[in-house]
């Protein structure tokens, strides 16, 4: 091995680092970060630009073997290795916790099933904590056995029939309660409008996956966007979200259940989705894995505090 270490050149948003980075999460096919993860956080709106160019890359050759990230927001490590160079873990996690930290602050992301990142971990100086993050899978067979219904007047589309950006952060403001946590009506701002339509009108995104459930009078009701790729066996979730009015009508669950349908169809031959969300396993995703923050011995309270 000849391995050589880079940061992810700046600047953020579709370059040529995020297709090699793409590539690499898609050849892993590591559930904690698949590749639609890696999509999704490229071009969210949450996303800080200004640290993108602290992840941490290293090339065998010029390949692309170990990826030391974070989610949209620093001050959590996700390492990321392809099978056979797991011992570059520790200098990566060495790295993550010096380049990664966000007001003082760094958590690592750990599998539960791998003993020995956990021991890595553990002689880094870290110990684990009450947070958790979870997968679920829905094992797709065949498409024709998923049925839903719904109720008179609504209909499921994809937006490459028609993509309405306002619908769209409408159902994704309403849907995730900021209007019932007291934070206003949703506001299409120029900024707002350009955010949402960069993370929707892009490569790599199948329009026909992102589904919508219209309600009668044409809004988004409910939504939910599918990832994938033909390099991939799993279709992925993100996000979900249902207007509150229209809630308890199955409209969620139709439009997870038609977001699958149309990726079986597409080859997948199972769903994924960060959760452990009862809703989830009431339509058919099933445990699959647990993973645990741990965090530095000096400030594991104060992230118990934020849990």
């Amino acid at each position: 091995m000849s391995i050589s270490f880079r940061r992810y050149a700046c600047p953020s948003g579709i370059t040529e680092d995020y297709h090699l980075l793409r590539a690499f999460f898609l050849k892993r096919l590591g559930d904690d970060f698949p590749f639609g993860r890696w999509d999704w956080m490229i071009t969210h709106g949450w996303l800080d630009q200004d640290a993108v160019g602290r992840i941490g890359i290293w090339e065998d050759g010029g390949e692309v073997v170990g990826v030391a990230t974070f989610d949209t927001q620093p001050g959590e490590g996700f390492i990321c290795v392809l099978p056979g160079y797991e011992d570059l873990r520790p200098d990566m996690v060495r790295y993550a916790r010096e380049n990664l930290r966000k007001d003082g602050k760094f958590r690592l992301l750990v599998w539960d099933n791998d003993h020995q990142f956990q021991q890595i971990a553990a002689d880094g100086g870290f110990v684990p904590t009450p947070g958790k993050e979870h997968d679920a899978a829905f094992y797709i067979r065949d498409p024709q056995d998923i049925r839903y219904t719904l109720p008179d007047g609504f209909r499921v589309k994809g937006l490459d029939e028609g993509f309405d950006v306002y619908k769209y952060g409408q159902v994704l403001w309403k849907g995730f309660d900021h209007e019932l946590n007291g934070e206003g009506t949703f506001d299409m701002t120029d900024r707002k409008r350009r955010q949402l339509t960069d993370e929707m009108i892009r490569p790599n995104v199948d329009l026909s996956l992102k589904i919508a459930v219209l309600a009668p009078n044409g809004d988004y009701a409910a939504y939910c966007g599918m990832w994938q790729d033909p390099a991939s066996p799993d279709g992925l979730v993100e996000p979900v979200a249902t207007d509150p009015q229209y809630r308890r009508l199955g409209l969620a669950r139709a439009a997870v259940l038609e977001g699958v349908r149309r990726c079986r169809i597409r080859g997948a031959k199972r769903a994924l989705v960060g959760s452990c969300q009862q809703f989830y396993y009431s339509i058919g995703f099933r445990p699959l894995n647990t993973y645990t923050w741990w965090a530095e011995k000096d400030a594991r309270q104060s992230f118990k505090d934020q849990h």
